[in-house]
């Protein structure tokens, strides 16, 4: 690579780590730490292929000046608790914004497979759910109980086991991505096909309105989640298929330890959901009204938290 393209490719980046050299009393440690381990491979980048120039001078002294902030003495203070949830979450959000784009475009697709297949094969629905289930919710809509598999178990439990079970698949889904992003890409797709197939086949029943109150009263918690454990896949999967400037190792680190903070930021996500699928789905008597309400709210919470909170958070950084 020139070194007016090593230049044209990353001076942006290191505008930005000026700002937060600036700024660094309001960053957090993760954060910093991130972007030293960027810079420094970036270093030993020009340090091998420009050893004299002045570039690699600049990423030296931008270096050093990182580590003299970075390795401060510092105790850790209590209120990184506080500030994994409001910071390093929505930040490390917007660094995989193009991840999670990626994500939801698989998922969304993956749903349309599944609808335009189940709406053109009776076959489909049976290949993908299965016979078993198929039947058994044929049963339950004869008897007038069409979302009566929600109530087949203890409310506890069953929050117990849904909540554990979406938390193991979030980050099934992550470790997917050491399988290169095809791997991650390939669980989004076969969880979205079996939405689609679903919500099909209760539409050909006549019952897509219940459907949809039910499924998505802890589904848009659910689904969500899972969208973003996907960018969290992708974007390990990215790191060591696309190394970029950096070593293939220190570029999987990177990505590995941006991916795994995302994954366990959906962990309370995920809890939330299966309290609501526990308790609150298998009430279908509940007004509709209400219902809605929790969907819409949920809705808002992940479009704030996860789009808008990591936009302002980014902004805040970069204009003050």
């Amino acid at each position: 690579m020139k070194e007016v393209t090593f230049i044209r490719q990353n001076i942006e980046k290191w505008k930005n780590t000026e700002k937060m050299i600036e700024q660094a009393e309001d960053l957090t440690p993760d954060q910093l730490a991130g972007t030293y381990i960027e810079l420094t491979a970036d270093l030993a980048f020009a340090q091998t292929h420009f050893p004299r120039s002045r570039i690699t001078i600049y990423l030296n002294n931008l270096s050093s000046a990182l580590h003299r902030i970075l390795y401060r003495n510092k105790r850790e203070k209590w209120s990184r608790l506080i500030t994994f949830w409001t910071k390093e979450v929505p930040l490390t959000m917007y660094d995989a914004r193009k991840e999670l784009l990626i994500s939801f475009l698989i998922f969304a697709a993956s749903v349309l497979v599944g609808v335009v297949s189940t709406h053109n094969d009776s076959n489909f629905l049976r290949l993908i759910l299965g016979d078993y289930y198929v039947d058994m919710t044929l049963n339950n809509i004869a008897k007038g109980e069409p979302m009566a598999v929600y109530n087949g178990n203890p409310e506890l439990p069953m929050f117990l086991y849904i909540t554990l079970n979406n938390i193991q698949v979030s980050f099934f889904c992550f470790v997917m991505g050491m399988f290169t992003s095809f791997g991650t890409g390939y669980l989004l797709f076969k969880n979205g096909i079996m939405l689609g197939a679903f919500q099909t086949f209760f539409f050909q029943q006549g019952l897509i309105k219940e459907s949809f109150l039910a499924v998505w009263l802890h589904g848009t918690l659910e689904i969500s989640a899972i969208i973003i454990a996907g960018a969290a896949g992708v974007a390990l999967g990215n790191g060591w298929l696309f190394p970029g400037t950096y070593s293939r190792l220190e570029s999987l680190r990177t990505s590995a330890k941006r991916g795994l903070k995302i994954v366990v930021g959906t962990v309370p996500v995920f809890i939330l959901a299966g309290f609501i699928e526990g308790f609150l789905t298998r009430h279908t008597h509940l007004p509709d009204l209400l219902r809605l309400s929790v969907i819409l709210l949920s809705l808002l919470f992940v479009l704030y938290y996860y789009i808008y909170l990591p936009n302002k958070k980014s902004h805040g950084i970069s204009k003050t």
